[in-house]
């Protein structure tokens, strides 16, 4: 059996380079990001790694400031369908693996700004180089507060599809209507009150959450793979809805890519056979914006 190499994801925008698409999948509807991978290439490593080991899931919003940020990728929960309440001691919830902390891209590669869609790493006050997990979701034009502080935050994707407007409907929340301060049942509960003290759930009311309230998030890559039988390859890919998806080859690097099959996503998993197959052919899926 021939053995296909295989480029995992990339997708055009006007016509530019792009890079690795991730989906931010959420109650409320699916996040879609373009990734920086040549431009912050440390820091989507970073991020696609943690992706791909599985740290992102059962993940939550854990913090919302509405016209600011919205930040996750810090907490993560056993069961998130459990109606216990969210409260101390905390035993239905752990904080996210990471693989320790990364060096700070924002002067490296071209400017990237802290502007309203983009996604950028969190890190800890006083320390530029000390991102690990946490990530948070530009809700404004931050730029002025954020490009500056700390070294520059690192801007590492931005979005391009938000299915039903999910942090439009985040920015609208306010104290008492999907966010809540547990710092006001705990006062004197470090959890509560250092990290949950903005804390976006998906019901309007001011009662206390379960866990089956939270905001959850599970992130996932656009992925690929190639199989051989037969001297033909079988490409197949989780398909983005409502975006034409490419199917494109190349037998040699540089790179020219040529078009194999051209399709309308609609969200499964689709799979394309190339009968002219070749063990120097390599692929990649791209998708139009």
């Amino acid at each position: 059996m021939n053995r296909f190499a295989v480029i995992l994801i990339t997708f055009l925008t006007v016509n530019s380079f792009a890079g690795t698409l991730a989906q931010f999948r959420t109650q409320f509807g699916t996040i879609e990001v373009e990734l920086y991978d040549l431009e912050k290439p440390v820091t989507v490593q970073n991020f696609k790694r943690l992706v791909q080991s599985g740290a992102y899931q059962n993940t939550i919003i854990h913090r919302l400031v509405p016209g600011f940020v919205a930040q996750g990728g810090g907490f993560n929960v056993f069961n998130p369908a459990s109606t216990n309440l969210f409260a101390p001691p905390w035993s239905n919830l752990l904080f996210t693996p990471n693989f320790g902390m990364i060096t700070n891209e924002f002067g490296v590669g071209p400017f990237l700004s802290n502007t309203n869609g983009t996604l950028t790493m969190a890190k800890v006050g006083g320390n530029p180089d000390s991102a690990t997990s946490q990530w948070f979701f530009n809700l404004a034009n931050n730029s002025a507060i954020l490009d500056g502080q700390n070294g520059g935050f690192t801007v590492f994707g931005r979005v391009l599809r938000d299915t039903n407007n999910v942090l439009t409907f985040l920015n609208q929340r306010t104290y008492g209507d999907g966010l809540l301060p547990m710092g006001f049942w705990y006062p004197n509960d470090f959890v509560a009150t250092n990290y949950f003290q903005e804390l976006p759930v998906n019901y309007p009311g001011g009662f206390h959450p379960t866990y089956a309230n939270l905001v959850y998030v599970d992130i996932s890559l656009l992925s690929v793979q190639v199989m051989a039988s037969n001297q033909v390859a079988f490409i197949a890919w989780n398909s983005v809805p409502g975006k034409t998806n490419l199917v494109e080859f190349t037998t040699n690097f540089p790179p020219a890519w040529q078009t194999l099959a051209t399709t309308n996503g609609n969200g499964t998993r689709l799979t394309v056979a190339d009968p002219a197959a070749n063990p120097r052919r390599f692929y990649r899926i791209r998708v139009i914006y």
